[in-house]
């Protein structure tokens, strides 16, 4: 009863502490639906299942510690992509979209009597808070200002390059729709706060493609808080990599129903920390069709007393035969003073399946150590490649080559900065 209504408490203290937008149409019944669920289940508390090994504290006060944000640089300057900014939480387009492309932002849709958005804004993210509940997932439902829609009707020959500034505490939500047989690209960086709280809705249609890579850099001050949630159609691809690389508190949620057969979902991530770093990866994926295939793979390099923390599982639904599901969260910790946390998990109620799961926690091979150095490594520079070497199986998920090089390049200077 006590933690109910302190619950209470501080969703109505956060509630007060945002301008809550009171749209009508469309958005306004997404709006009201997700403010009456948050209100039934009120914010997160450390007792909560899911957040055993996270204090979300940092996401819910109702004023956030505005640190000085910096940014880390553009890791996508050399890549030709059609650039979306996101400014203190308002979203700009760019003038000119290739073909098979449209986009609109929240704001401005929300205005529409009707918008392809409807059947998606809260509808993803309410079927992703079952039976796990996601408050945060709700209270950005509820509250968001401003986001990106996005729908690919055709192969998009650009990426989208999702552009962030800022350092306040927005609230964003996208929605992506991939029509049946088209394929897009959305690629994510910058720092949208000093604290943000982002939710992306996902459909892809059968045999669609939707390829997604976000960079986190090593901005100060920094406590983003994300969901992906996504539903796959039939021989449909949905590939995510994140690369995260210290900031103070990160949780990063992933929501994944493979509703048609065949269908593929990867999602990983790489992720370096030091001090005060608190990385956290929560991700679940339901396989409800034949014939599909899931990937998590995680990696996390932690040293100074940072904390790395995943929490994974792979369920499978009856009658989701021949289902090829893998997980993997490891982490590499350059010192005793840094710990990872994780919560790897299986539920089955198919019998034809291939799944399994595994998590590591290990220090720096000195054998290795010692060959590289035998032959005349410096040991800094034997402790980058071997680092670089363990989160190689993570960075390989990134289908395209060009931004898989890119991002390569990116982690070594991460692990060079120590």
């Amino acid at each position: 009863m006590m933690v109910a209504e302190a619950k209470k408490t501080a969703t109505e203290d956060r509630l007060a502490a945002l301008d809550v937008p009171r749209d009508g149409g469309w958005l306004g019944a997404a709006r009201d639906d997700a403010l009456g669920r948050l209100r039934a289940v009120g914010l997160p508390a450390r007792r909560d299942e899911y957040w055993r090994y996270t204090d979300p504290r940092a996401f819910i006060a109702p004023e956030p510690k505005l640190d000085a944000a910096t940014q880390s640089g553009d890791p996508f300057a050399g890549v030709d992509c059609v650039t979306v900014t996101v400014e203190d939480g308002r979203v700009t387009l760019p003038a000119d979209l290739p073909e098979g492309l449209e986009l609109t932002t929240l704001a401005d849709a929300a205005g529409a009597d009707i918008h392809w958005a409807k059947d998606l804004y809260g509808k993803l993210e309410a079927m992703g808070s079952r039976p796990v509940l996601r408050p945060l997932a709700m209270l950005n439902t509820a509250a968001a200002t401003d986001g990106l829609l996005l729908r690919a009707t055709g192969p998009v020959a650009k990426p989208v390059h999702l552009r962030m500034a800022g350092t306040g505490d927005p609230i964003l939500h996208h929605v992506v729709k991939v029509e049946a047989g088209a394929s897009v690209t959305l690629l994510e960086s910058g720092t949208a706060g000093a604290r943000f709280n982002t939710v992306a809705e996902i459909e892809v249609a059968g045999t669609g493609a939707f390829h997604h890579l976000r960079v986190q850099g090593p901005d100060a001050g920094r406590h983003p808080n994300t969901h992906l949630f996504a539903r796959l159609g039939e021989g449909s691809v949905f590939k995510s990599f994140t690369a995260s690389a210290n900031g103070p508190m990160t949780r990063n949620e992933a929501v994944l129903e493979l509703t048609g057969d065949d269908a593929v979902a990867h999602i990983a991530g790489a992720a370096l920390g030091s001090g005060a770093f608190h990385h956290d990866d929560t991700v679940f994926v339901t396989h409800d069709a034949v014939g599909c295939e899931s990937r998590q793979v995680f990696k996390k390099v932690l040293r100074n007393g940072a904390t790395g923390v995943f929490q994974g599982k792979i369920l499978v639904k009856e009658g989701a035969q021949k289902t090829d599901g893998y997980q993997i969260s490891q982490s590499l910790l350059l010192d005793d003073d840094s710990q990872f946390l994780a919560k790897p998990e299986l539920e089955i109620y198919a019998d034809d399946v291939a799944c399994s799961h595994g998590s590591t926690t290990g220090a720096i091979d000195e054998t290795a150590l010692f060959y590289l150095r035998s032959r005349g490594v410096p040991r800094a520079k034997a402790v980058e490649l071997l680092v670089l070497s363990f989160l190689a199986e993570a960075v390989e998920e990134i289908e395209d080559e060009a931004l898989r090089e890119m991002m390569t390049e990116r982690l070594a200077d991460w692990v060079a900065l120590g």
